[in-house]
């Protein structure tokens, strides 16, 4: 299965709506700004019928290099996580 890319999303929504290249393009640029900017800020984005995305913190905990073996400390981080919506579930993703 291919991989689906901004590119890909900007063809769909050219090819679906009555918008030009370059408005199609524009349009998804902001509905990702607008994603990024929320998640940022520490909200959670909810997109009705898609799912919802959210920044979590990760704790600091021991690791190990994989080439020496040596032991280090992971380092805290914050991380955004998606959980799908039950009806894009229920679209038989396979």
């Amino acid at each position: 299965m291919p991989t689906t890319t901004k590119a890909t999303l900007v063809a769909a929504v050219h090819e679906k709506s009555n918008l030009n290249l370059p408005r199609s393009t524009m349009l998804v640029e902001q509905v990702f700004e607008a994603i990024v900017r929320e998640l940022e800020q520490g909200e959670t984005v909810k997109l009705s019928g898609f799912g919802v995305f959210a920044v979590r913190g990760k704790h600091s905990r021991p690791g190990r290099n994989p080439k020496t073996g040596e032991p280090i400390e992971i380092t805290a981080r914050k991380v955004v996580t998606f959980r799908a919506s039950p009806l894009v579930l229920e679209k038989n993703i396979d």
